[in-house]
């Protein structure tokens, strides 16, 4: 597991990676659209060709390398993730219910009776 403190310095070659892709990625959308009078699907051929070259590019770079790692370790960590039963899940979840009603209760009433006092006792509306 890499250490979170530590951060690695981007070289001029990984720029020159992220640079690469960026220009992939800003060719593939011209030619879409500068294949203008081509049929649709040498468009969208050469749009994915393109793109794909962009995504290689970029995951070949350290910072596609370090997304990779990520991804790796969430993963990783999901993959401990004690996850609860059917039952732990619906008890939850009626628990979760049953405390809504139960606020929505108590706020409704206190919400009349605030009202009572204030407009009943207090300001004598009666309505």
């Amino acid at each position: 597991m890499a250490n979170p403190s530590v951060e690695t310095v981007s070289t001029g070659a990984d720029k020159a990676k992220l640079g690469a892709a960026a220009v992939l990625l800003l060719a593939a959308l011209g030619l879409f659209y500068g294949l203008g009078g081509q049929p649709m699907w040498v468009r969208v051929l050469a749009l994915l060709a393109l793109l794909v070259g962009a995504v290689v590019v970029f995951f070949l770079s350290e910072p596609g390398r370090a997304l990779i790692a990520y991804g790796q370790d969430a993963i990783r960590e999901t993959k401990k993730v004690v996850w609860p039963t059917r039952k732990e899940a619906i008890q939850m979840t009626g628990i979760v219910f049953g405390f809504v009603i139960l606020m929505a209760l108590f706020l409704w009433l206190t919400d009349k009776s605030l009202e009572y006092m204030l407009y009943d006792l207090i300001l004598g509306w009666k309505r």
